[in-house]
């Protein structure tokens, strides 16, 4: 978990491209930012560049460095964006039976980025369905998904006010519903404070 902008997004980018260094299938499932930018995010971990210097490289120049570095990386990366709030793991496990049948795709680990902008297939909201009970259902969702496949699943959500004041969160600190981090196999903290903030640096907790 994570405040606004403190950099969910960016770790979820940077994991995916050390599993893909470790040449593991990686799916990345966006319900936020465009597929896109997170593939310009994933390339640019590859790479070690920043995001300014992989725009102003030449075509030439990248397809090379992408060569050079797709001949050492064997694992395959498939990106799909989804509206926000408008798909849950049911939409996940038919995209993933359409890439195993089609692109002979399978997955060794999926980021889902993030859990609380993606719908619950066994709930709906209003008519009196609490915060609480409705992402826990997501977060139920995703970890049953990640269960019966047998791989990993990693994902985001945000900070509640007292969690974006504070520079010790703790897992009752999550926004909306305490029932995720008692839904998580592993659970932590992106932190951020001014001095981290001036090194460029987050601190995990």
């Amino acid at each position: 978990m994570a405040g606004t902008g403190v950099g969910k997004s960016l770790f979820l980018c940077h994991h995916a491209a050390n599993c893909l260094k470790q040449n593991l299938n990686v799916l990345y499932i966006t319900c936020e930012m465009a597929e896109e930018r997170i593939d310009e995010r994933i390339d640019a971990n590859i790479l070690d560049v920043t995001i300014d210097n992989l725009r102003e490289l030449p075509k030439t120049v990248y397809e090379k460095k992408i060569q050079n570095i797709s001949a050492g990386v064997k694992g395959k990366l498939i990106i799909k964006e989804y509206p926000t709030a408008a798909a849950n793991v049911t939409h996940f496990r038919n995209l993933m039976e359409e890439l195993k049948i089609k692109k002979k795709f399978i997955p060794d680990v999926i980021f889902v980025d993030y859990l609380n902008i993606r719908s619950c297939a066994r709930f709906k909201l209003g008519n009196g369905m609490n915060s609480y009970t409705y992402v826990k259902g997501i977060a139920e969702e995703l970890r049953g998904l990640a269960k019966q496949l047998n791989i990993p699943l990693w994902t985001a959500t945000q900070v509640n006010r007292e969690g974006a004041k504070s520079s010790d969160m703790e897992m009752t600190d999550t926004s909306e519903s305490f029932g995720l981090p008692q839904t998580a196999d592993f659970f932590f903290a992106l932190i951020e404070n001014e001095e981290l903030a001036q090194t460029g640096q987050l601190m995990l907790s």
